[in-house]
């Protein structure tokens, strides 16, 4: 069974100061997006799911799915803020969407084989695909879940425009993870590359490895997301910026026991738009491609 690709798409932007997503960033007028279906589609993946917004959904069509009509199957699943389970109600003041592990959840129904997760706006590499398309078409030997991480160097995955956030993983001599740390202020400082945030200063080694959100599931993932949603929205559903991420659901597992997860680690040069000052090397970066 071939696997699926599902493409978080629906994110505001707030940074960047537009639709990134949709941003015309290759010498062709190609999409990241662009860029990453075909790479999976060269990989052996057999669908692409895209979560998007509603209000996005005639650009998406006419910009995005026309393209891949004879090349790939496709779906889109919508993530809004009233997607929520039964007995739930949006908090009046929250503004965005509950976060990366919801955008997942709303996939649920679309995806029934093992499947890698990725953001819209984030350049991967072929290699990437490669490497977990072929971790995903492996038969599992354990009685745990076995999930699987594209890991990147953090030294590759920084913007010269600002602060960037970063899963930031600790792993075993087998490669499996331990534990992932969601850090969002990470930035190259006079004294290297240091976190900053309210609990302080966190020095990081250039090798550190770090999540990309380039993740691979199986089906199982699904049926513990919608309890664990149900379980952050009573807890956190007062607080109209709490968000339900990946690194919460991962670190779940991990505690737990209940799945080993592999880091498939990458030299690879991530490139991505966080901010509008990053589009010019991306675009440049696209065109020397080969």
């Amino acid at each position: 069974m071939k696997p699926t690709l599902l493409i978080l798409a629906a994110g505001m932007g707030s940074r960047y100061g537009g639709l990134k997503q949709l941003d015309h960033l290759g010498p062709n007028g190609e999409t990241i997006m662009d860029y990453s279906v075909n790479d999976a589609i060269a990989a052996g993946y057999g669908k692409v799911v895209f979560v998007i917004r509603k209000s996005m959904e005639d650009d998406f069509k006419k910009f995005i799915l026309s393209k891949y009509c004879d090349k790939i199957a496709t779906d889109y699943v919508f993530q809004e803020l009233d997607a929520l389970p039964d007995g739930f109600s949006v908090n009046p003041e929250r503004v965005k969407p509950y976060g990366t592990a919801h955008a997942i959840l709303m996939a649920k129904d679309a995806i029934h084989e093992p499947f890698t997760v990725i953001n819209a706006d984030d350049f991967y590499g072929k290699n990437s695909f490669r490497t977990m398309a072929q971790f995903l078409l492996q038969k599992q030997d354990s009685d745990r879940p076995q999930f699987s991480m594209v890991g990147y160097q953090l030294r590759n995955t920084l913007s010269e425009h600002g602060s960037v956030s970063r899963g930031v993983c600790q792993t075993d001599n087998q490669h499996n993870l331990v534990s992932i740390t969601e850090m969002t202020k990470i930035s190259r400082t006079a004294n290297g590359i240091q976190n900053v945030d309210d609990n302080g200063i966190t020095n990081l080694a250039e090798d550190t490895v770090v999540s990309m959100n380039f993740w691979g599931f199986t089906p199982y993932f699904f049926e513990c997301l919608q309890d664990m949603f149900i379980d952050f929205l009573k807890k956190n559903n007062d607080n109209p910026k709490s968000e339900f991420q990946i690194p919460t659901v991962v670190n779940h597992f991990l505690q737990s026991k209940t799945a080993d997860i592999k880091v498939l680690v990458t030299d690879a040069q991530w490139f991505g738009v966080t901010y509008q000052e990053d589009r010019p090397l991306v675009v440049e970066k696209l065109k020397n491609l080969r």
